[in-house]
């Protein structure tokens, strides 16, 4: 069975060919109407999280839980549609705030099957919503992370339960959604819903994918964490893997970081 990011990358270009690269659907209103609608925003770490993967290293992983933190979530409306690859800021003729403050969620939640998890919505004016921004910000407190896995990772006869927090805070600017459906369109008779889309693949590959391909030609892997791992557990937090790694494989680890936030398919920069 295709992984959904495996789907949604076939579907995109079907996509793109059917809508148009970055195209808008125009607002049914001007930007003084009070015709309004619901948009909900939901987090989804893909069938990575909910059912499992093999890493480009060839360990199985399974996670328990998957938490990230995120805050300072924002949509628009783009015209012209905004391009993350391309220099320039978000040019927004209308922007709905989803979150101000630091919002936990687990990303594992549910069974293998469970739709994404949804953060937050809220009534907005209709149209498309086409451009979003959102940051991975470590909640308050002396322990908080922005990103903390659990789960156990097997190979061979060897078995790992292992714990990783990162608390890197990062700010995503993303363009429009990519994927098998639409998403985004908010009109008189149609809810719509954005999307934030981590990409675990981009941290530890993926084994369906030949090594020398991204994401594999630019991801950690597992095996770098389970040489750290003592006794079956691993329990490691980004300032002691700093210390711990090879000075390419931190680099790695925080380039991948840095790419996971996704809109489905579709790029984000940080």
């Amino acid at each position: 069975m295709l992984k959904q990011k495996q789907i949604g990358f076939l579907a995109s270009a079907t996509l793109l060919l059917s809508i148009g690269f970055g195209c808008t659907v125009p607002s049914t209103t001007d930007g003084n109407s009070t015709d309004r609608g619901s948009l909900s925003l939901v987090a989804n770490g893909e069938d990575f999280i909910r059912q499992g993967f093999t890493t480009k290293d060839g360990w199985k992983i399974v996670f328990d839980r998957a938490i990230v933190t995120v805050a300072n979530i924002q949509a628009y409306q783009t015209d012209p549609p905004f391009n993350p690859e391309e220099a320039g800021a978000i040019k927004a003729k209308e922007s709905v705030t989803f979150l101000n403050e630091a919002k936990t969620v687990d990303l594992a939640a549910g069974d293998e099957d469970a739709e994404p998890i949804v953060v937050a919505q809220t009534e907005v004016p209709l149209g498309m919503y086409n451009a979003l921004t959102w940051e991975l910000e470590p909640e308050k407190g002396e322990s908080a992370r922005s990103i903390i896995l659990e789960g156990q990772a097997t190979k061979s006869e060897k078995t790992i339960q292992f714990t990783l927090k990162f608390d890197p805070k990062i700010v995503y600017t993303c363009g429009q959604y990519v994927g098998d459906q639409r998403k985004g369109v908010v009109s008189e008779s149609q809810d719509g819903e954005v999307e934030i889309t981590f990409h675990f693949d981009h941290l530890f590959g993926d084994a369906d994918v030949p090594l020398e391909e991204s994401p594999n030609s630019e991801a950690v892997g597992f095996e770098p964490f389970a040489a750290l791992a003592k006794d079956g557990t691993l329990n490691a937090e980004l300032t002691t893997l700093q210390t711990q790694l090879d000075p390419a494989t931190y680099q790695l680890l925080e380039n991948a970081l840095d790419s996971l936030g996704h809109v489905g398919e579709g790029h984000c920069r940080t």
